[in-house]
């Protein structure tokens, strides 16, 4: 009797931790990671077909935690294939922000229906900026977050026009011309004026708008100063609420800085011969700002968008954080040390 009973409490203990197991093999099998990068096989989904490139490589807000969570959100709920680069230290193969001026693995763009851009002042070799150069004049589509906007730096003048500054046409560099802002200043307190997200009213409607209401977007990094209007057919979408300090429920700063508001979401096309690329831009995305669910579901949604599926976008898309999630505070200098792209694979 005495056997049966422990039998009975067993069975389902070693029921449990096969289903565990199997899952772990299933979630293992589908995520695969080299010395330079990570892919996230899609499951089931909308995007299933689709491939999105996310090009991470910033000094501060932590980039490199941000687009791995996004990519395994789009993968896991949304069944995009995703491969996430990383700024690689080629003397150890480990992830380095600081390293400016190497991100392999770029020839992946060549295949890609979306790069997803989060970078900041990257002194690329002509021979990896040539991939993002073609995948530009392809006339494909980009969303871009937060540094995105002064992606570049480039000391060979080969696509010197991509720098931040830019030159001639394209003043501004590939963050006005592109994106639609370069690199101006900070508008809210650098560290100590977080940011609420206010829906344009007019753009309620859009799209990648569905299931998100003011105050949903929220951020511990500032606003950023942009020059108004944005150019060509940008459209803001959501403005930034500068807040007198860094908590979601804390009051607006009273004064300019919230009159007007500046935009820190919006869209835009660019045109390359006869192509037309969708883009959607936001001044936010920080590893830290994607612990807002709000903030989440707005770049899911303009995933969508940007690869022409927002016909495909659910009333509220589902955003849920894929694995542990604990990312570092935003400072310069301060990611984790050591870590390969083959060492996140498994998490």
């Amino acid at each position: 009797m005495a056997r049966t009973t422990h039998l009975r409490r067993i069975v389902p203990l070693l029921a449990s931790f096969l289903a565990l197991s199997l899952a772990h093999l299933v979630l293992s099998s589908d995520v695969r990671g080299d010395d330079s990068s990570i892919v996230f096989q899609g499951k089931e989904g909308p995007g299933k077909g689709k491939h999105i490139v996310l090009v991470s490589g910033d000094e501060e807000y932590r980039s490199e935690e941000a687009l791995p969570q996004l990519a395994k959100i789009l993968a896991r709920h949304h069944g995009f294939k995703c491969t996430v680069l990383f700024a690689i230290n080629p003397k150890d193969g480990t992830i380095d922000p600081n390293k400016n001026d190497n991100i392999p693995g770029l020839e992946s763009l060549k295949n890609a229906d979306l790069m997803i851009l989060f970078t900041r002042f990257r002194n690329l070799p002509d021979a990896q900026m040539k991939h993002i150069v073609d995948y530009v004049e392809a006339g494909k589509p980009i969303v871009g977050l937060r540094t995105a906007t002064h992606a570049f730096n480039l000391k060979s003048q080969t696509y010197g026009q991509y720098s931040w500054s830019g030159k001639g046409e394209w003043k501004g560099g590939f963050g006005r011309h592109i994106l639609g802002e370069t690199w101006v200043a900070h508008w809210g307190a650098h560290g100590s004026q977080s940011t609420r997200g206010i829906v344009v009213e007019s753009e309620k409607n859009h799209p990648i708008l569905r299931g998100i209401k003011d105050g949903d977007i929220w951020g511990p990094t500032d606003v950023y100063a942009v020059n108004l209007p944005l150019p060509g057919d940008s459209k803001p979408l959501v403005l930034g609420q500068v807040l007198t300090g860094m908590k979601p429920g804390d009051p607006p700063l009273p004064g300019k800085k919230n009159d007007p508001m500046m935009p820190i979401a919006w869209t835009k096309t660019y045109n390359s011969g006869d192509k037309t690329g969708r883009v959607f831009t936001t001044t936010m995305g920080a590893s830290q700002d994607l612990e807002s669910e709000g903030l989440r579901r707005l770049l899911v949604n303009a995933s969508y968008w940007a690869t022409a599926m927002e016909d495909k976008i659910p009333e509220k898309s589902k955003v849920d954080i894929v694995g542990e999630y604990k990312p570092l505070p935003f400072r310069g200098g301060g990611f984790k040390k050591g870590v390969k792209p083959a060492d996140l694979a498994g998490k």
